[in-house]
């Protein structure tokens, strides 16, 4: 049987069976051989796994269980993408959180990051990340969120640390003809309704990700539907009369629409981007996974949090603090983080210390820096300086807590 996902289908009423076997029962979605061994996935697409199945044979129902926690080994195992965009946007991520990875050959796949020396990088297929986090052979991986749905297929011992990397965006979504019988199809509603599919003629749908497609359509209703696996070019089997529909992943759209293909409403399966990820069996037994983690939650929360703002300081003339926070505070966006920061400017007066300036200190998100100058002059700021800023950290981060609540710690 091979492992790709589409073999195992979290759907206990399945029975997937490859054709031309005996037409299942009108209940049952099936799934038809693989084709090829892997899918592009993420916003560059890296790859995925293709659905497949044994001849005749029931396919189970939950993921193979993970072998024991490895005892023969003390170092920490991160697992990143080996190459393509995946690879060089996680490492360039990783670099900006004073995490460089360093590679001194690279013909092999280990390498290391010098300010964490008990932590392995391990450079991996986006798939077999996840398949080795299942295994124990790794402890943390950083990658797609669309990868860990398919190819974790719910398995419980794997836990999102970060769902958030703001990298690999794109979305796993449903896509059908522009033309022909779905030309007035628009919403998944009305896919769901069409008189066409029956057991004897179920809706073909081609995709690399059979486990999370598969459950998707189960769920919203869908009884006579039949999986095909494809590896990439998925938009040409529509017009080869291979497939009626295909479920693939989106970034921009553009690809689908050059190809004839639309998405429908309420067909967007999930939303992906980057995320770190690790197994929960290494994170409560192996030495160091903890600590290791915190530490990279904290960095990456620290930087993703300064990401796109900026630190602006401008001197404004007042009796006080108070006033010049007063009027700070009258104009929303100049709030800051928790508020302004406001401090005393002190210079010399007829041979005296005085205060005639206050020096205001606040973070506005980039793409707001003229409009919040604009509202800093209407209120007597002046020398505004602009500082960009490259990491804040905030107090224990809310994901930190809730990993430790899932932990049971």
């Amino acid at each position: 049987m091979s492992a790709m996902l589409g073999a195992r289908l979290d759907l206990a009423s399945f029975l997937l069976s490859p054709s031309p076997s005996p037409s299942p029962p009108s209940s049952t979605l099936r799934v038809r051989p693989s084709l090829a061994p892997a899918a592009a996935a993420g916003g560059a697409r890296f790859h995925a796994p293709r659905a497949a199945a044994a001849a005749a044979t029931a396919v189970s129902a939950k993921p193979a269980k993970a072998a024991p926690l490895s005892a023969d080994r003390t170092a920490v195992r991160l697992g990143i993408a080996s190459k393509g965009r995946m690879s060089d946007l996680t490492r360039d991520l990783l670099k900006s959180c004073q995490l460089t990875v360093i590679q001194t050959n690279p013909r092999q796949y280990i390498a290391d990051i010098p300010q964490m020396p008990n932590l392995e990088v391990w450079l991996q297929r986006p798939t077999d990340i996840v398949r080795k986090l299942c295994s124990g052979d790794l402890d943390l991986g950083i990658v797609g969120y669309d990868i860990i749905s398919e190819i974790g297929q719910g398995n419980d011992d794997l836990v999102i640390i970060h769902d958030a990397l703001d990298f690999g965006h794109c979305h796993l979504s449903l896509a059908v003809p522009k033309e022909g019988i779905f030309q007035n199809i628009n919403t998944l509603e009305e896919l769901l309704n069409m008189p066409q599919w029956t057991e004897e003629r179920p809706m073909r749908v081609v995709t690399g990700f059979g486990y999370v497609g598969a459950k998707f359509l189960k769920e919203k209703g869908f009884k006579h539907v039949s999986f095909l696996s494809g590896d990439g070019a998925l938009e040409s089997y529509p017009a080869m009369g291979m497939a009626d529909v295909i479920v693939d992943l989106v970034s921009s759209g553009t690809t689908l629409h050059e190809n004839n293909l639309k998405e429908i409403e309420g067909g967007v399966i999930l939303e992906s981007q980057a995320a770190l990820v690790a197994s929960r069996k290494s994170l409560n037994r192996r030495e160091g996974a903890l600590e290791i983690s915190h530490e990279m939650l904290e960095r990456l929360e620290a930087h993703l949090t300064a990401s796109g703002k900026i630190m602006v300081t401008a001197n404004m003339r007042g009796n006080s603090a108070e006033e010049v926070a007063e009027r700070v505070l009258s104009q929303p966006s100049l709030c800051g983080l928790q508020g302004p920061t406001i401090s005393p400017v002190y210079c010399s007066l007829d041979g005296n210390v005085a205060v005639d300036y206050y020096a205001i200190n606040i973070v506005v998100p980039q793409k707001s820096l003229y409009k919040s100058i604009q509202q800093l002059r209407s209120i007597g700021g002046s020398g505004v300086l602009v500082s960009k800023l490259t990491y804040i950290f905030n107090e224990e981060t809310p994901r930190w807590r809730r990993l430790l609540s899932e932990l049971g710690m």
